[in-house]
């Protein structure tokens, strides 16, 4: 996470509008209901912290001494013997025996309210934007994908740092050029997230992807582009 701007410095702003070949070609206007608003920190954290556990998997499994093969006699005779009494040779105790109280597969998802998503992920847009480092690229119009084109784009920004590419299903080149980049990271509006947004230093939008989502701040409906 970057350092967070001050609280005065926290207004309506606008983002850079780059060409294809990464030239200044003027500013688009962020919503301030989206793009203006100060950080709550520990808003934020707590959303980060679900959607993190959100994505675990969660499949982890041991199995229990009623899932290991065998065992089905008694070992040894109850008494006589000298030793303590034993049922099974697949208890927990015994090797190859089944596992006491382990993992079995479960969700780790935590409910979060969707105000609270929507205001971190607007919380975490502002910081961005007010550290300038909001992009919308215009007329990245390539027959087919290139990498090296992206690269030299990225290259001729500036940004060195990890960057995320907000696309929409019609980005299809545009995705494929700097899917490939190391520090680039794509998504769709749809998969757009406070996470993602503090995990990059800088993001990028399309025309039409910054408009959905100063559509969805201005309607109220910022969880609508998570």
């Amino acid at each position: 996470m970057s350092k967070f701007a001050k609280e005065s410095s926290f207004e309506a702003r606008a983002a850079k509008r780059l060409d294809h070949e990464g030239n200044e070609s003027g500013s688009v206007a962020l919503k301030d209901s989206v793009f203006g608003r100060k950080p709550n920190i520990a808003l934020m954290h707590q959303v980060v912290i679900g959607q993190l556990a959100g994505i675990r998997a969660g499949t982890q499994s041991t199995k229990t001494r009623a899932e290991v093969a065998g065992g089905g006699s008694k070992p040894y005779r109850q008494k006589g013997t000298g030793r303590a009494r034993q049922g099974s040779i697949r208890a927990p105790h015994f090797s190859g025996g089944g596992v006491a109280l382990g993992p079995k597969p479960r969700s780790y998802r935590q409910k979060t309210p969707k105000k609270m998503v929507a205001q971190a992920l607007s919380g975490a847009l502002s910081d961005r934007a007010a550290a300038g480092k909001i992009y919308v690229i215009d007329g990245f119009s390539e027959e087919k994908p290139s990498t090296k084109k992206a690269a030299s784009w990225l290259s001729k920004v500036g940004e060195t740092g990890s960057v995320l590419l907000v696309v929409s299903s019609d980005d299809e080149i545009l995705a494929k050029s700097f899917r490939n980049l190391p520090q680039v990271e794509v998504a769709f509006t749809s998969q757009l997230s406070a996470y993602l947004v503090l995990v990059n230093e800088a993001i990028i939008f399309t025309p039409k992807t910054l408009e959905s989502v100063n559509a969805a701040g201005s309607d109220g409906k910022m969880e609508s582009a998570q």
